[in-house]
């Protein structure tokens, strides 16, 4: 009697905190028991009490934030009953980024593709309200001083080319249009331990409304196992749990791809004057990037082999700041020419051609104080073989994971985001089950070619450049002045780069 009492109680317990999620974002999950192998009345009982959602996000990152913030914005999906399961302590807490603080070493360059979807979704009016830095020229050169481009915004009629924000002003953005919409939204604190599904069946011979264990035991619902002994059930499981992804692990789908032979250190610089422009200079081991964060602060992204990144990571402060220096500098190979290219052995390329002031080579302002720690993680390439299968969706890194030197991996991820997004409202307009593959594969078949594209250039530029010798060098060279000089392929690029348009040389 006592046990019937208890679970009448956590019913009423149940149905009184659902109504709750439907304003709040609650951290509180229900705890459920049973087993699902079981098929009598009073095992139905206890499982209906398990927590059953339509979408369930294994990943509370950026991406898998903006996939909950792109559904809360759809009037289609906007009231969707949604789990965000990711064991950050801090996930979903009111987040205040302090003013006058140095900026976190770990940031995104958005690009201006990027910056409509978030302002579609309502993210960008509060990532404007806190520190980011627009920029609108960009220069890339290498060591040799055989070539070099800039590109400027004029020279597509935009305004800018991107703009770099902190990963946390991203995120807690993002959180803050999650919390303010009508998303039925739950965070779970916790990691996903195991992921079961069944093969879908007929519905035939069920009840009206069908209990959560039917529904499962049909192939109509995965089962979430979490650390914290809680289950979750939902329609889809979407994992957006980064490049070692659990939900990818346990879905069975195989990823190709290698670990590049290269390391990357992050960390917060300071100048004496603001930085407006993106800088990237190619050197012998991996390029090394300046990026505007605002304020007289600009980020560090230098890739490099990982005997050099141990110690650039543990030289001086002062020992750093001049390494910083001299690879954005003179070191490593001289300036390249801005005289013109009529001398220049590539001449043969673009003629005589005058160069304007704004397309003049020009040297990054100089670093005078090393503002974060030196942070430093390995590169890889990755590529999920299917980003779909029954009931489960990979986006971003779960999906793919690029070299960092052009800063597109973010922006592949908020892609999928958007993507996925618009194909469960497809799906909820037709009346099509949510978590059913053929109306995943719309999704991979909207992305799967572009990422595997852009995944391309990025390799074969980061190959490109691996290699020191002769002729190679005089072909990088060449690229630079077509790239520089040819306007309708440098509008081509710069497009692409920004999220807007195919390959630059295939359409």
């Amino acid at each position: 009697m006592n046990r019937v009492l208890a679970r009448k109680q956590l019913r009423t317990n149940v149905c009184g905190t659902t109504k709750i999620f439907r304003r709040t974002f609650s951290t509180h999950p229900v705890s459920t028991s049973g087993s699902n192998e079981k098929s009598n009345a009073k095992t139905n009982s206890i499982e209906d009490d398990s927590p059953q959602h339509d979408i369930a996000i294994v990943g509370g990152g950026m991406v898998g934030i903006a996939l909950a913030a792109s559904l809360a914005s759809k009037p289609l999906t906007k009231h969707l009953n949604v789990a965000i399961i990711d064991n950050n302590p801090l996930l979903g807490r009111k987040s205040t980024i302090e003013k006058g603080h140095p900026p976190d070493p770990r940031v995104s360059t958005v690009t201006p593709a990027t910056i409509s979807f978030l302002k579609g979704i309502g993210a960008w009016k509060y990532i404007e309200e806190q520190r980011h830095a627009y920029f609108d020229k960009m220069q890339v050169w290498d060591y040799t001083g055989l070539g070099y481009t800039r590109y400027n915004a004029k020279d597509v009629d935009q305004d800018i080319l991107g703009c770099v924000v902190e990963n946390k002003v991203l995120q807690s953005s993002q959180l803050s249009c999650v919390q303010e919409s009508d998303l039925q939204k739950t965070i779970y604190p916790a990691r996903l331990n195991s992921m079961n599904m069944l093969p879908s069946s007929s519905l035939t011979g069920l009840g009206e409304v069908p209990s959560t264990t039917d529904l499962f035991m049909r192939g109509r619902l995965a089962k979430l196992e979490l650390s914290d002994g809680n289950n979750v059930y939902a329609k889809l499981v979407v994992g957006a749990d980064g490049s070692k992804s659990r939900v990818r692990e346990l879905a069975g789908i195989k990823t190709t791809g290698w670990n590049y032979s290269q390391n990357a250190i992050i960390c917060t610089v300071e100048h004496t004057v603001e930085n407006f422009t993106a800088w990237q200079r190619f050197l012998p081991n991996g390029p090394i990037a300046l990026l505007p964060i605002g304020d007289k602060f600009s980020n560090i992204v230098w890739t490099m082999d990982p005997t050099e990144a141990s110690d650039r990571k543990s030289m001086s402060e002062d020992d750093f700041i001049k390494a910083v220096n001299d690879a954005l500098d003179y070191g490593y190979g001289p300036h390249p020419e801005t005289t013109g290219s009529g001398g220049s052995s590539l001449s043969w390329l673009t003629g005589d051609v005058n160069i304007s002031a704004k397309e003049r080579f020009e040297t990054p302002p100089k670093v005078v104080k090393l503002s974060s720690e030196r942070m430093m993680f390995p590169l890889s390439l990755r590529h999920a073989k299917d980003y779909v299968s029954n009931r489960v969706a990979l986006v971003g890194d779960s999906a793919h994971t690029v070299h960092p030197l052009a800063g597109q991996g973010v922006n592949l991820g908020f892609a999928d985001a958007s993507a996925l997004s618009r194909a469960i409202a497809e799906g909820i307009a037709l009346g099509t089950d949510i978590g059913e593959a053929n109306l995943l594969k719309r999704y991979e078949a909207e992305r799967k070619p572009a990422n595997i594209a852009m995944m391309a250039v990025l390799d074969g530029i980061q190959k490109m450049y691996a290699v020191n010798f002769g002729p190679l060098n005089a072909l990088r060279a060449a690229a630079f002045h077509g790239a520089h000089y040819i306007s309708p392929l440098k509008k081509r690029i710069i497009s692409y780069a920004s999220g807007e348009q195919s390959l630059p040389l295939f359409s």
